[in-house]
């Protein structure tokens, strides 16, 4: 599980992830991105999701692995149950079972991104073309397709997943399997509704009349106007990829045992959550840091997508006004 080649395909995928994070930057004299930067929403969004990055970028620096050939792999310095409180040698103490805190939270956050942005693209991947192919063509296919997306929608999210994971067995790469599985409908619902309303307009009539085929009317003249309201929805489900993966590893049908991995983390704490008799507070570091880990890394895509569908969406901007 955790061998060379699961380390160089997180490299890889790293690389892409951090391009796409960082991107704003090599497009500052954009319009969206002008606006973006205006809105103090989006600064706080912008500055949590960078922060985070830094920290993924940085983790084989801020927090070097033993073995190289297993980074995701916790550290830890003993078997007892009891946790250990912050010190030199663990800066945020240690869990149950004397997992390293902070070495959790370092590689957990690449984790995060990992999952966040391989779930989120591949479940927008797959929403954007079933959505679309439904949507263009309409009739009979529109109605089979979208009742079979309503099948889906119908199951539970949280226990549709959960089920999946355990149908598939423990790991990161079957939670990423489940939550794309059921992840994707509301993407099809979106763009197919955006393209209902594109797809009898003037200028999609003249690319027919010209001779244009239907791929060629779909990618160069629909999706472009159609695709912003899924980048909103993208960048605010992000966060809660992350929030419901960890909620898996928490349940224990995620992560491997020891895997960085922030839902995991608190899972460890679970015994501990109400601290020692007569010291409720004695065992917070368990809790509180994984935990803030969680929420400053949803909210930061929160804030980040709320304000986006501000700049985009011009209507909410006067709904709010």
């Amino acid at each position: 599980m955790y061998n060379k080649a699961e380390t160089e395909t997180h490299g890889k995928l790293f690389s892409l992830v951090m391009w796409f994070v960082l991107i704003p930057v090599r497009i500052y004299r954009s319009k969206i991105l002008r606006k973006l930067l205006k809105n103090p929403i989006s600064v706080a969004g912008f500055a949590l999701v960078i922060f985070f990055a830094v920290i993924a970028i940085l983790a084989p620096v801020l927090a070097p692995p033993a073995r190289p050939s297993r980074p995701y792999q916790i550290p830890r310095s003993g078997y007892s149950a009891i946790p250990k409180p912050p010190s030199p040698e663990h800066p945020f103490g240690t869990t149950e079972g004397q997992y390293d805190i902070y070495y959790g939270i370092i590689w957990g956050t690449r984790t995060a991104f990992y999952v966040g942005l391989v779930v989120v693209g591949a479940a927008a991947g797959i929403g954007i073309i079933i959505g679309s192919f439904s949507a263009y063509y309409g009739g009979l296919i529109d109605e089979i397709v979208m009742r079979i997306t309503d099948i889906f929608m119908s199951f539970p999210f949280l226990v549709a997943a959960m089920v999946l994971t355990t149908i598939l067995g423990k790991g990161l790469d079957k939670v990423i399997v489940a939550l794309i599985v059921f992840g994707w409908m509301s993407y099809a619902r979106v763009i197919r509704s955006e393209i209902l309303s594109i797809r009898e307009l003037a200028y999609v009539e003249s690319a027919r009349a010209i001779g244009a085929n239907d791929a060629r009317i779909v990618l160069r003249h629909v999706l472009p106007n159609a695709i912003y309201p899924i980048l909103v929805q993208a960048s605010m489900d992000i966060g809660s990829m992350v929030l419901t993966a960890a909620a898996l590893s928490f349940l224990g049908v995620g992560a491997e045992p020891g895997y960085a991995d922030w839902g995991q983390m608190i899972s460890f704490a679970r015994n501990w959550i109400l601290g020692g008799q007569g010291n409720p507070l004695q065992y917070w570091y368990t809790v509180i840091y994984p935990g803030a880990a969680i929420l400053f890394f949803c909210l930061g895509w929160n804030l980040l997508g709320d304000a986006l569908r501000d700049v985009l969406d011009p209507r909410m901007r006067g709904r709010k006004a």
